[in-house]
Parts: C-alpha cells; sequence; structure tokens
C-alpha cells in the first residue's frame, strides 16, 4: 500500500510543499506549491519575513489537503542558526537573518567569556559568526533578552504555529552552538556561562518522533482531521537531505549544495580535536544519532548574487545560458577563494571578486561567462580541499562523491568537481532535503516497506533516482 504525507522545507531564498508517496518500492514527490523568501532590510538590519512564510506554507498545505486528503502527517525541515524569541504566545519581533551585520559584537563578548577552543571542544561547531549563540550574545549585549520566555529555532517556531507545542528538534538544535557535542543535550554549564536564560531553551526531540496535532483552527484552515500528527524530522534542511543520499555503499562523501555548500562525510562519532577545530570543520547531528562532520563552505549564493547585480542594470539573465557560456570558456580563470568573509554579506559579488584577485597578484575575470566560470572552479577547488581534509581528520576513506541539492543539477559544477577531486561525482537527486523529510515522515508512520535503517532509506532513493555519474577527465 501506498501512503502520503506533507513535507514542508524551507530554504533560504525559497520555500515548497510537497506531497510524498511512500510504499513497497515506491518512492516519489509532488510538488504542490513554491514559493519566494525575500528577506526585508529594515531601519535595525535584515530580517526573515516569517509571517508571509508562514502563511504561504499554510496556503501550501491546504493545497496538499485537497490534492490527497489522506495524508498520514506533516514535518517541516528550514535552515539553520535563526530563531524567533517569544513571550507566552506573542513573537517579540521578527527574526533576524544570519547574514545582517549584528552578530559581530555577539562573536567578541562570547570569546571574552568562553575561548575558541574550550567552545569547540564542549559544541563541535566550525566557527561562523553567525552560529545562533553569537547572535544571542548579541541579544543580551542589546537586552533583547529579557522579555523572552521561550526560543524557537525556524522549524520550530512553524510547527509551534502548526500545534501549538514548544519543542527544539535535536539536529537543527546541534547547530546552535549550546548543545553538548557528546550527549546531545542542552549544555547547562557552557549556557550559564555565556550569560543566556537556559529556560528559554525547549525540550528536544528527536526525528521521527512526533510533535503534536495541528490545532483546530489550523486544521480547519487547511482542510484537515484535528488529529492529523506534525512529525519531527531532520528539521535542520542538511540533515534530511543526508538522509536522501542515494549511497549504496560506504566510503562515501556528500555535498548538499545550494545556496551553501555543505561538504563532509558521516560519522557515529564526533571529531573534536584541534586539528580539526583549526581546519574550520563542525560537528552536527544527524538522524538516528549519526555525526555530519563537514564544512559550510560558501556555495551557489556566489553565483545568483551576482545575478542579483546584473539584474539591477536592467538585464534579465538566463541562468541555463550563463551556465553554457561559463562552460564553453577555454582560457584560464582565477580560482580565489570561496570561504573568504567578504562573500557573506549580500551585495556586488563580481566586484568582491575582483577585488580579492587584484588583492592576490591575479587577473580578475572581464565577462560574465568568466566571473561564472570562477566561481564554479573556486568553488570545486574548495570542495576538493574540504573532502581531503575531512578524509584526513576523520580517518575514513572517500571512493565517490555524492551531490544533492540543487546544485547536482549544475553539470559544470559536478564535472569541476569530479576533475579537481579525481573521484566519481554521483549526481541526484535535486530534491534531496524533501526525500529525507519524507522519508523520516514515512518511517514513523510505519509505512516504509523492507529496511528502514538509514542505508535501506538510502537504497530505496537510488532506485527511485538513480544519480548521474560524472567522472575525472570526462568532459
Amino acid at each position: 500500500m501506498t501512503a502520503a504525507v506533507a513535507a514542508v522545507d524551507l530554504g533560504a531564498t525559497s520555500g515548497r510543499v510537497m506531497l510524498g508517496y511512500v510504499g513497497h518500492d515506491e518512492l516519489r514527490l509532488v510538488p504542490v506549491a513554491r514559493f519566494p523568501n525575500n528577506p526585508v532590510r529594515v531601519i535595525d538590519g535584515l530580517h526573515w519575513n516569517i509571517l508571509e512564510l508562514y502563511r504561504n506554507v499554510v496556503v501550501g498545505l491546504a493545497s496538499a489537503l485537497r490534492e490527497e486528503p489522506d495524508v498520514r502527517s506533516i514535518a517541516v525541515d528550514s535552515w539553520a542558526v535563526d530563531y524567533a524569541l517569544l513571550r507566552g504566545d506573542r513573537m517579540l519581533g521578527t527574526p533576524y537573518h544570519y547574514r545582517d551585520a549584528r552578530t559581530a559584537a555577539g562573536v567578541d563578548a562570547t570569546h571574552a567569556l568562553v575561548g575558541p577552543a574550550e567552545l569547540y571542544a564542549a559544541n563541535g561547531l566550525q566557527f561562523l559568526p553567525f552560529n545562533t549563540l553569537y547572535q544571542l550574545a548579541a541579544e543580551r549585549l542589546e537586552g533583547g533578552l529579557e522579555q523572552a520566555d521561550s526560543l524557537l529555532l525556524v522549524p520550530d517556531l512553524v510547527n509551534f504555529w502548526l500545534t501549538g507545542a514548544r519543542r527544539a528538534e535535536v539536529t537543527n538544535a546541534s547547530t546552535t552552538g549550546l548543545l553538548d557535542v557528546h550527549t546531545t543535550e542542552w549544555n547547562g554549564p557552557l549556557i550559564e556561562r555565556l550569560g543566556l536564560p537556559r529556560g528559554i531553551l525547549p525540550p528536544l526531540v528527536s526525528p521521527g518522533s512526533t510533535v503534536g496535532t495541528l490545532l483546530p483552527a489550523v486544521a480547519d484552515e487547511i482542510g484537515a482531521p484535528r488529529d492529523l500528527a506534525v512529525s519531527a524530522v531532520g528539521s535542520h534542511d542538511t540533515a534530511s537531505a543526508v538522509v536522501a543520499v542515494p549511497a549504496t555503499a560506504g566510503e562515501f562523501a556528500y555535498i548538499s549544495s545550494g545556496t551553501w555548500s555543505l561538504v563532509g562525510v558521516e560519522l557515529d562519532r564526533p571529531v573534536v580535536s584541534e586539528a580539526a577545530r583549526a581546519a574550520g570543520f563542525t560537528n552536527e547531528g544527524g538522524v538516528d544519532g549519526r555525526i555530519r562532520f563537514l564544512q559550510n563552505v560558501s556555495g551557489l549564493w556566489l553565483l545568483s548574487e551576482s545575478v542579483r547585480t546584473w539584474e539591477r542594470g536592467g538585464e534579465q539573465i538566463d541562468l541555463p545560458t550563463l551556465i553554457s557560456a561559463a562552460a564553453a570558456v577555454t582560457t584560464p580563470v582565477s580560482v580565489f577563494d570561496a570561504g573568504d568573509p567578504r562573500f557573506i554579506a549580500p551585495g556586488d559579488m563580481p566586484e568582491r571578486i575582483a577585488q580579492w584577485c587584484t588583492e592576490h597578484g591575479v587577473a580578475p575575470p572581464q565577462t560574465r561567462a568568466e566571473v561564472a566560470r570562477s566561481i564554479l572552479e573556486s568553488l570545486a577547488d574548495a570542495y576538493a580541499r574540504s573532502l581531503e581534509a575531512a578524509a584526513t581528520l576523520s580517518g575514513t576513506r572517500i571512493r565517490a562523491i555524492h551531490v544533492v541539492g540543487g546544485g547536482s543539477q549544475n553539470a559544470l559544477l559536478c564535472q569541476l568537481t569530479a576533475d579537481r577531486t579525481g573521484l566519481t561525482v554521483l549526481a541526484g537527486p535535486a530534491e534531496a532535503t524533501a526525500i529525507g523529510n519524507v522519508l523520516v515522515q514515512a518511517r514513523a508512520q510505519g509505512i516504509v516497506a523492507g529496511d528502514s535503517s538509514l542505508e535501506g532509506l538510502r537504497a530505496l532513493v537510488a532506485r527511485a533516482y538513480p544519480p548521474t555519474r560524472y567522472t575525472p577527465g570526462s568532459r
């Protein structure tokens, strides 16, 4: 028997609602709704338009229930680190965007209390200036925590509005910097040392558990039964994406390629050595207690922000045409450090790339095709360096690289990655996050036939969505 679940997948640039059908050797997605996720800049900084995002979620779920009335459950995943503060049921302001500049003071304030090395030993996280604990330090300095009695990360906030239940799903909570990397529980002593209120952090839940059932008003609005369950999945979108890596053998690495590129390997236990910290590796929670040992590498944000810059001049850029032109570039282009902090904030990316090249004595790309090729070469180079380090630091061997997410559809990037790593690249599925969300729900509902381990789920993905193979030097 085939059964359906509904997946809400919220990315940093767009959101979607999908119906997922799972049965005996069957796995398929039906897109129901897609909508933009555009931040808003106001006088105090850059914010997420979270109410508009939630409105689109509700409209999308209503469409899903009209198309498939017998949905078994709903689950939400999203990007990490960002949150809302609440007092009672009221949100105390619109969530800040992680690219807002306010966190600089929070970094200094945090490291004055707990040094970077000690912090890494406690939480295992790569230093990123927008990690939740730095955002909360900035809130503390501004007095923004005084009225709050709860904090909810973005997917947990959507779940709260759907069910009324305040919970923190553990894979996303692992990105806050406030979990103990070994126990995956809230780290009370660390939270106290940072001067943060422990009481605002909700109880933790694991993927596969039930968050709650729909509030009556929500159920009526979307046309669902009032006892319809909202499930916890890998609510950090990368955690769900890694579930859907179609690996049929061990010794693989993954690249979840989208706005960001999450590049790493899956482990049974964290690696918190000083060498791992110095190399910028993070240990984030995965489904079934796995560890995602990875680096956050700048992703296709560099390309999309370049396109936005060019389009502000009034010209429309066709991305497939641009990528084709980049593939046709035959002269060498400069490879820049895609992880340079100057590339984090929105702005004129081609100009910043040119500045980096000039500062480092290399020729800046001149044409738009050269800029695009330079970005993709630089990302592939960053992937190669990250994967080599991941293998060395974790003591694992990598035989193949799985690229999932939107970047898996970029054939030039996949081929360049194969060329620079010397390894086979297996690309797809593009909707890995939604697929992982669906599979964890389906398993919780008992509708996965046969092997329901992570390996069994991945074998199902491989059969339903065979990846595209890229071998080194085959272009």
